[in-house]
């Protein structure tokens, strides 16, 4: 932990409203200061003890906090540098090492994911996920498994992506794109429909097989040595292509690959944000719907990115944009959050759910297959009708002339 880093806050309490598990709990320790506070002990000698753990644990990762900060705090840094330490001197009890040792085989590697979704395609088929969620048992003895059941979307066979889309009409532009581990496996549709857009606005579309992982998930959960190990692969699979931008469709993905070396990172857009930055040249088609937009804590807190979705959207004919009370509350995904805190990131679902219900909107709309997964659950808890989608499939459904 960086000594002037953990100096830096001033303990003004600014952090405190946004902060879902202060907002949760409303206890100090589970605050950013309150776990900067034990960060300063650490620094001044103190050992890292398990009560310690327990509140970095609980951070979301959301990076509220830093919008919020009139000091300039990097609690963003803070809580990787600290996570990182964690790991490297602390040990946690069995029951814990071997879940995390379970998603930590599986999720930041495409190919396993891929193989995962088969059998999970066939228990929805035919039914199988729900008696299982019926009998209660995995929420009884295995919650963390109960939350990924819970949280998989309705999954469809998908066409793999050629590895080259060349440009509709003038060429633009010439960008690569990361197909992602968990937006791969679990949203091909929306690695399609990013392509479909992309040639439309006028970019050659070039997609690397065998991706790598980004380390978004190793990175936030202090496996620091993984992280870079992913990120070098990442770097070294689009340096070998001629590319201007390397497009990222999850938030979590963009905002780590945001924070690699110059001058790879600079090459690294959001698609809002490179769609944006082009501005429009494919028709929009009307679209007659009410969209509540759902800010992505890893778009918005982390990388900035707000305006440009919403203008986006706004562009299409017929389609109305609602905004979420409470937006800067996360939603409870957080990476592999909802997996390791099953509860409180049921509560911040269910909080999230309801705030957009109350919108009225017809369509649920953000950018991060995390957040997509943890509100198509809660939503779908409250036996309210709503579509969800990638900011993507509602551009590409107004481009192509066809219903979302």
């Amino acid at each position: 932990m960086d000594p002037e880093l953990v100096a830096d806050c001033v303990h003004c309490g600014f952090c405190l409203p946004t902060c879902p598990t202060y907002v949760l709990w409303g206890e100090e320790m589970d605050s950013p200061r309150g776990r900067i506070n034990l960060m300063q002990q650490h620094v001044d000698g103190a050992p890292i003890t398990d009560a310690m753990v327990g509140h970095w644990d609980a951070c979301l990762g959301c990076m509220a906090c830093v919008t919020a900060c009139p000091s300039g705090v990097q609690y963003d840094r803070l809580i990787e540098q600290t996570r990182a330490e964690v790991e490297a001197v602390h040990e946690r009890p069995r029951s814990e090492r071997a879940l995390r040792r379970l998603i930590f085989s599986v999720f930041p590697y495409p190919r396993r994911l891929r193989l995962l979704a088969a059998p999970l395609r066939l228990a929805q088929r035919t039914g199988l996920d729900r008696a299982v969620r019926r009998t209660g048992l995995l929420d009884r003895f295995a919650p963390s498994l109960a939350a990924m059941e819970r949280l998989a979307p309705r999954l469809t066979a998908a066409s793999p992506l050629p590895t080259h889309a060349p440009a509709i009409g003038p060429r633009r532009a010439t960008v690569g794109l990361l197909t992602g581990c968990v937006q791969g496996a679990f949203f091909p549709a929306v690695n399609a429909a990013t392509v479909r857009v992309l040639q439309a606005e006028g970019c050659d579309v070039v997609i690397p097989r065998d991706q790598s992982c980004c380390g978004a998930l190793s990175a936030h959960s202090g496996r620091e040595a993984e992280a870079q190990g992913f990120a070098r692969s990442v770097v070294e699979t689009f340096s070998a292509v001629d590319v201007d931008y390397v497009v990222v469709n999850a938030a979590g993905c963009g905002s780590t690959m945001k924070e690699y070396d110059a001058p790879f990172r600079d090459k690294v857009r959001d698609i809002a944000e490179l769609l944006d930055e082009l501005g429009p040249v494919a028709v929009r088609h009307p679209l007659e719907i009410a969209v509540a937009y759902h800010d992505a804590c890893h778009l918005g807190h982390a990388q900035g990115v707000r305006a440009q979705p919403r203008r986006l959207l706004a562009a299409i004919p017929g389609v109305e944009l609602r905004e979420i009370a409470e937006a800067e509350l996360c939603c409870g995904s957080a990476g592999i959050y909802n997996l390791l805190h099953p509860e409180p990131a049921r509560e911040l679902g269910d909080r999230k759910a309801a705030n957009i219900v109350a919108t009225g909107a017809d369509v649920l709309v953000t950018a991060n297959p995390g957040c997509l997964m943890q509100v198509a659950a809660a939503i779908e808890a409250t036996g309210h009708p709503m579509r969800l989608a990638h900011t993507i499939a509602v551009l590409d459904a107004s481009i192509r002339g066809v219903p979302l």
